[in-house]
């Protein structure tokens, strides 16, 4: 069953974006409340209350009790906006519900086990869809759903024709994949480096030196030639 959390809120008066900036400066988190055709309204909550609350839970299958003006709504949140470039929250969306009537929610899908495939051929699972949609009445929403992989070999895959969710209507196509395991990837070979080309050697040219050609200075001179005479200065006497 879905956890149930309690948060208080209040209304919000001023609207726009320097009331909402004034609000989180003041370390309170702007939001709406809506569902039911009743007219938007818009709240105020604790940041800190807030962040505790989410603590821990799964916020799209967790039901929120908002007191708010003495009275206490059954919520869900819809929506959670949180800064871009920090963890702050800065905007959330309430949608009520009424425990006669059934409601559309996502509830995340957890695998258990590790698939025969990754412990025995070192396969790789590999988890496709991490959410299902569901219909169902308040209190039937679900935790989560459980999907036991064990028995899972190479190429064996569960789809969401295999979950079985009580009480509650799977929205999401039968076919639809959830995990699979995969084979196990190929490990690359590395390129060889520049420096390990360096060490390859190139094959030494050898050949025979010709009859008509002479050696280079400081080689033997080629077989069947005398070396050459030493030049003399010249005005000079051999003595």
């Amino acid at each position: 069953m879905a956890q149930t959390v309690s948060l208080a809120a209040r209304p919000r008066e001023q609207t726009g974006k320097g009331a909402a900036r004034q609000a989180r400066f003041a370390k309170q988190v702007p939001a709406v409340i809506y569902g039911h055709g009743r007219t938007t309204q818009s709240l105020m909550v604790d940041g800190l209350a807030l962040e505790k609350a989410l603590a821990g839970i799964e916020p799209e299958s967790t039901l929120f009790e908002l007191t708010l003006e003495g009275k206490t709504l059954r919520t869900l949140i819809r929506e959670i906006q949180r800064h871009p470039l920090r963890p702050d929250i800065i905007h959330v969306d309430f949608y009520e519900i009424r425990a006669h009537e059934k409601i559309t929610l996502e509830v995340p899908v957890h695998l258990a086990g590790t698939p025969d495939g990754v412990r025995n051929a070192g396969g790789v699972l590999d988890q496709v869809l991490r959410e299902v949609e569901i219909q169902v009445l308040p209190e039937h929403i679900p935790d989560r759903v459980e999907l036991d992989v064990t028995a899972l070999k190479i190429g064996d895959s569960l789809h969401v024709r295999d979950l079985t969710i009580p009480n509650a209507q799977i929205m999401n196509g039968a076919d639809l994949t959830i995990a699979t395991v995969v084979p196990p990837r190929a490990e690359e070979v590395a390129a060889p480096t520049a420096e390990a080309t360096a060490e390859i050697a190139e094959p030494e040219l050898i050949r025979k030196v010709r009859e008509d050609e002479e050696g280079e200075e400081g080689e033997a001179p080629a077989e069947g030639k005398a070396p050459k005479a030493e030049e003399k200065p010249k005005g000079k006497k051999e003595e």
